[in-house]
């Protein structure tokens, strides 16, 4: 309740003014002072724009207010940290103006240190080409996939219900049906809000198999099949790992678990529930392709995949080994970047753990080439994509597909106040308190989630159009160009080259250290045969 104080302690003013022994003169001025706060405040509690103002009235027109000033204002407001000023100052505030329809031009040209090592942009055409159509859409569905889905090439990345309050879970499903793509469940289970939404959905299985468990946390494939079943769910996603917290599983304490949390992931009330590091239906690579079999089976030929952020790289290698020798493959593999995001992780895991998405991707695109199935294989990303560029570039260096959690999150109010883990989210975002999540109105909310996912295609579109391309799939390394010294630039190809098809099974070419590692793999399991990774 301190969220209310101030408008207590003004209705508590108004009232003192009515009673006090003052003149007129006196009286009426501090009752209309008082009296307009008190009116403001109880509007604030009503209105369903801005939930900052729901959450916190009065007092969170300070946050408005500085923002009316000036844009640097703004733009101070709106980052979180200093090692990360230009990607939240820059990010968040496109986002906003993008999710609310607001031009995003600027005057007196770029921010970026254009003559700083590591920067980065796309080469542009003296004969651009005009998109008109810029619903940019990928077949998702390998041999095998009997019911394949035309997905976005920008979708929304896992979110879980529970770290995401039901309206904020509600507004991310009813922004991906209005805008025609897809919302990626994260591993807490398929909720009624996310059914409510009635939004395309990726159903993702994690550790503990949340949505289709037994009473001891083991897969149940009766309740897989059955919510595989529903037509909302387009994709089913196995998580090996996040780029937030690789390696590590989760708690969630008995306090903390409501009877709709409990009913999305199948647990009971009371209980902490305990999500191991690994997987328990399967242990070997083969085993894993068993099981990427039995889930298209079950689910009658749905197209189905895994995440995990690149780790070992010799392990995801004992998986294309897998693939080859049992000739199952995944419809898709979504690469996460180490620098994806997370309500709660370790410090030394979010800061040091994992590989990032550009060196992780780049990986497992090389991989695949390199055993002959990159064609039979999507390959999303994850991991700070938010701007049009990001997007670009992610393409170029080999994604079908782009998923972002960050920047929608933004889209439905998030200011990272970074407190998802205490329940206070002032924002109503990453809440279970319903008074604070309450603020979060969920129509006004999906219409900017469609329109974020819009402006941003529409601006990859711009950019595409710019390179003298017809489509964003186009985009080849390349296309980017970056500076590694003060003089010096470079071509993304030559710094994450595609490597030939073909060139593991050949067993040539050893750039990059990639057929060293292919040597040491092993099909029959993930452990080493020495110390390298």
């Amino acid at each position: 309740m301190s969220r209310y104080t101030t408008l207590v302690i003004s209705i508590f003013l108004l009232l003192v003014s009515l009673v006090l022994p003052l003149g007129l003169v006196f009286k009426l001025p501090l009752i209309g002072f008082f009296g307009c706060l008190s009116a403001l405040g109880l509007y604030d509690m009503t209105q369903r724009r801005h939930a900052v103002l729901r959450n916190y009235p009065i007092l969170g027109h300070i946050r408005y207010f500085f923002e009316m000033i000036r844009p640097e204002i703004r733009q101070y407001l709106i980052e979180d940290d200093q090692d990360e000023v230009p990607f939240s100052r820059d990010a968040r505030a496109v986002v906003y103006q993008r999710a609310k329809n607001v031009e995003d031009k600027r005057a007196f040209g770029t921010k970026m240190a254009v003559y700083s090592s590591g920067y980065q942009w796309l080469t542009h055409s003296i004969k651009p080409k005009h998109i008109e159509d810029t619903d940019f859409r990928i077949d998702i569905g390998g041999p095998d996939c009997k019911q394949p889905y035309n997905a976005s090439i920008y979708n929304i990345s896992a979110m879980s219900f529970g770290a995401l309050s039901a309206n904020a879970i509600l507004a991310l499903n009813k922004g991906a049906k209005i805008g025609g793509f897809a919302h990626d469940t994260g591993e807490g289970g398929l909720s009624r809000y996310h059914r409510e939404g009635g939004g395309d959905l990726i159903f993702e299985i994690g550790t503990g198999y949340f949505g289709c468990r037994d009473d001891d946390g083991n897969f149940s494939p009766e309740k897989f099949t059955k919510v595989a079943a529903e037509d909302q769910v387009k994709m089913i996603e196995i998580k090996l790992s996040q780029g937030a917290k690789p390696g590590q599983g989760g708690v969630l304490p008995a306090a903390k678990i409501t009877p709709e949390i409990a009913e999305a992931r199948g647990i009971p009330m009371g209980k902490t529930c305990r999500s191991p590091a690994s997987h328990s239906a399967f242990d070997t690579p083969l085993e894993m392709m068993a099981f990427i079999k039995h889930l298209r089976e079950l689910s009658h030929g749905k197209p189905i995949g895994f995440k995990l952020c690149i780790g070992h790289r010799r392990e995801f290698m004992c998986i294309a080994r897998a693939m080859l020798e049992t000739d199952i493959t995944p419809d898709f593999i979504v690469i996460d970047g180490k620098e994806g995001g997370t309500g709660a992780a370790p410090l030394e895991f979010a800061n040091h753990m994992g590989m990032p998405l550009v060196e992780g991707l780049t990986f497992a695109h090389n991989t695949l080439r390199g055993v002959g199935l990159r064609d039979r294989i999507s390959l999303g990303a994850s991991g700070k994509l938010i701007h049009a560029f990001d997007i670009a570039r992610t393409l170029a260096l080999g994604a079908d597909w782009c998923n972002s959690a960050r920047g929608f999150m933004f889209a439905i109010g998030c200011i990272q106040a970074q407190a998802c883990h205490t329940n206070h989210c002032p924002t109503g975002v990453t809440t279970q308190d319903p008074w604070r999540q309450n603020a979060l109105d969920p129509e006004s909310k999906a219409q900017r989630v469609a329109n974020f996912h819009r402006n941003s295609l529409k601006a990859l579109g711009d950019m595409t159009g710019a390179a003298g391309l017809d489509h964003p799939g186009k985009f080849l390394p390349h296309h980017l160009m970056m500076r590694e010294k003060d003089r010096d630039m470079v071509t993304g190809q030559q710094v994450y080259p595609y490597m030939p098809e073909g060139f593991l099974l050949r067993e040539e070419d050893d750039r990059f250290g990639y057929l060293s590692r292919w040597r040491r793999s092993s099909s029959a399991s993930f452990e080493p045969f020495d110390d390298g990774v």
